[in-house]
This record gives C-alpha cells, sequence and structure tokens, in this order.
C-alpha cells in the first residue's frame, strides 16, 4: 500500500491497527459488516457522524504514541510497520497451518478439513466443555503473549 493510501485509511479510522482485512471463510468479502461492528457503538446498525468522529478520535489517540497533539512521520511509520509485521506474521502462520489442514493428503483443504481443523480452541478449552469462557480466552492469551516475549 502506498504510504499516501494508507495515511488516508488510518486517518479515516476504517483499518484498525491489529486488523488484517481479507475474506471470510465462505469467500465472502467482509470488511464492511467489521467497521459496522467496530464503529456502531449504539448497535443500531448505522454509523452516525459522531461514532464516526468517536472513532477517528480513538483512531488518533493510537497514531498519536507520544501523546504530543500530533501524528507525525516517525509514528505513521510505526503504524505502517506494525500492519506489516502483523501481516506477515498471518501469512507465516498460515503457511504452517495449510499442511496440517490437509488432513487427507491430497494437496487441498476441504470445507469439512478447514472446519474440523481448530486447534487453538481446543487448548483454549481447558475444561473440555466445548465452550470458551472468558477465563480461557484469557488464560490462552497469556499463554502466547508470554511465548512472544
Amino acid at each position: 500500500m502506498q504510504r499516501s493510501a494508507l495515511f488516508a485509511t488510518l486517518l479515516l479510522g476504517l483499518v484498525p491497527l491489529s486488523a488484517a482485512h481479507g475474506q471470510d471463510i465462505s469467500g465472502k468479502d467482509m470488511p464492511g459488516k467489521r467497521i459496522l461492528q467496530r464503529v456502531d457503538t449504539n448497535g443500531d446498525g448505522a454509523i452516525s457522524k459522531d461514532e464516526m468522529l468517536a472513532a477517528r478520535e480513538r483512531m488518533f489517540t493510537k497514531l498519536d504514541r507520544n501523546d504530543d497533539g500530533v501524528i507525525d512521520e516517525k509514528e505513521i511509520e510505526g503504524a505502517r510497520d506494525t500492519i506489516m509485521d502483523r501481516a506477515d506474521a498471518a501469512q507465516a502462520r498460515l503457511g504452517n497451518r495449510w499442511p496440517r489442514m490437509d488432513t487427507n493428503g491430497d494437496g487441498k483443504v476441504s470445507e469439512d478439513e478447514f472446519r474440523n481443523r481448530m486447534p487453538l480452541f481446543d487448548l483454549a478449552d481447558r475444561n473440555g466443555d466445548g465452550t470458551l469462557s472468558a477465563d480461557e480466552i484469557a488464560a490462552v492469551r497469556k499463554l502466547f503473549a508470554d511465548r512472544a516475549g
């Protein structure tokens, strides 16, 4: 993404620093739905001007890492680097998971193979009840944060 396009997108508040936009498993493009869910704070199914302003304020706060009231080139480069690092990590995770998802070894991942492979869910479901509690989610997040450094 070119620097000017990244900057414009960030200022609009349409791309969170931590999200990699793409497609859901059904193949339908979902960024609009994700944006709506994130910005529509009153849950009415629409984004008001006040909600967009609030989202832009949150984005400005995230970008203004040194809290000096302005976003400078260094902060934009930091945001860009964060986005690129996370995209690289997501690409690596997918590359590592692909062979494990292909359980029958045919070089393709069917919908059943994709749907049935959920090792992270199984790891997080500590009590084996088939659901994830807030405590279980927090525990697995801590585990990964500790491993990351």
